[in-house]
């Protein structure tokens, strides 16, 4: 049986590039789970590009809502107007989409931060330990992990 500080938290988060290059990845779970939440994040990208490219779907916002739920997850995906697309990955199977837009407006303003940096170079991976702080604590004051 899960204890409820278990079933309540973001397990994993995404930046994959407009040419689907992963660009961060950051898990909260145990080492083990890692393989299978990057196989999670894999698989949405093809959610996403369903949605993008069909064409009796228009994309009013970034906010791509739930990309598709399993047994144990739900995930969701934010795209960007650069076409690069967060990934959320929670445990939380009652998560309220308000709750993830917000976190994902935070994430944006991270990334956008990180992006920033001089020395930065864009398309290559987000190495900033300062991001990763970041990405953390926006995953932290959630109260989901």
């Amino acid at each position: 049986m899960q204890r409820e500080e278990e079933r309540k938290m973001i397990v994993c988060v995404s930046v994959v590039g407009h040419q689907n290059n992963p660009l961060y990845i950051q898990s909260f779970t145990d080492a083990d789970d890692a393989l299978k939440l990057h196989h999670v994040v894999h698989c949405s990208l093809d959610v996403i590009e369903e949605r993008v490219n069909n064409p009796k779907t228009t994309l009013n916002e970034a906010f791509l809502g739930l990309l598709y739920p399993t047994l144990n997850y739900k995930v969701y995906g934010y795209l960007t107007n650069t076409k690069v697309k967060f990934i959320l990955v929670t445990t939380d199977l009652d998560v309220r989409d308000t709750d993830v837009r917000n976190f994902f407006r935070k994430f944006h303003a991270a990334y956008v931060d990180a992006v920033s940096n001089p020395f930065h170079v864009p398309g290559k991976k987000i190495t900033s330990r300062t991001f990763a702080q970041t990405v953390s604590n926006i995953v932290g004051s959630y109260g989901l992990n």
